[in-house]
């Protein structure tokens, strides 16, 4: 089930939740490169039938290594006849939050946010497309030792020519599943089998801290869920600016 987001205000957040061990043994690592990896957010439901055309959509992103893919279900859909078992009132917050910085006018669904800006035309494009990325102002890695994991982020100093890093970053962690499959008996998909990849299925918020170029900070999360081999997943954490919102680095680890 997903998780109710509650930030804490430190430099290491611990997230610790009753959960099978993910084989700890298991270890795997990423680091971020030169440029900012892209975020590419959909905000959807099973109870709205405008939603499968983004969801297939959606899925044709699979491959691209470079870009965080995050499905969040909203959940003002469930009073129509469907609970959408993915719906969480946390990613209906996101959503009302994240409309003060992309650019939005009210929530809605489908959306698509592509770097914290809203894109109506996303029906138009190859996902993800838009401006080349931005040389990064923040360097991310990412490790898991079993169920645990953790990151460093690394403000950086101005390149020539860009803007320098933020002064307070804050984050998220989500962990996203491919390939679920759900029968809608009721609503306004009533009788269509959806298929669903990237979806939310846990998020943790990072509240925010201030940032000094060259001064590491450590964040380290626990995956309050077992891994499903039928659902493969990722870790994903994403980094922003905490005054404009918009993200500055993000990784994934797909283990």
């Amino acid at each position: 089930m997903p998780i109710t987001p509650t930030p804490l205000l430190v430099l290491t957040l611990a997230v610790a939740a009753a959960a099978p061990s993910l084989a700890a043994e298991t270890t795997c690592q990423a680091r971020s490169g030169p440029q900012v990896n892209r975020v590419l957010e959909l905000y959807t439901s099973e109870g709205c039938n405008s939603c499968p055309p983004a969801d297939r959509w959606l899925s044709r992103v699979k491959a691209d290594a470079g870009t965080v893919v995050l499905a969040f279900h909203v959940d003002y859909w469930d009073r129509l006849g469907w609970k959408d078992r993915f719906a969480s009132p946390a990613y209906t917050e996101r959503q009302a939050l994240q409309q003060a910085v992309n650019g939005a006018r009210f929530s809605y669904t489908p959306q698509v946010v592509l770097d914290g800006l809203d894109r109506k035309d996303w029906f138009d494009q190859t996902p993800p497309d838009g401006p080349a990325p931005a040389t990064a102002s923040v360097a991310l890695s990412l490790q898991r030792n079993g169920d645990s994991f953790s990151a460093s982020v690394l403000p950086l100093a101005a390149a020539p020519g860009t803007r320098p890093a933020p002064t307070r970053l804050a984050a998220y962690w989500a962990i996203t599943e491919q390939g679920h499959v759900s029968d809608v008996k009721a609503g306004e998909n009533q009788g269509v089998m959806l298929r669903h990849d990237f979806v939310v299925r846990a998020y943790q918020p990072v509240a925010a801290w201030a940032a000094q170029v060259g001064s590491p900070v450590t964040l380290s999360y626990r995956a309050p869920l077992a891994a499903d081999p039928a659902h493969p997943r990722q870790v994903n954490l994403v980094v922003v600016d905490a005054a404009g919102g918009r993200p500055v680095q993000a990784l994934k680890l797909g283990c």
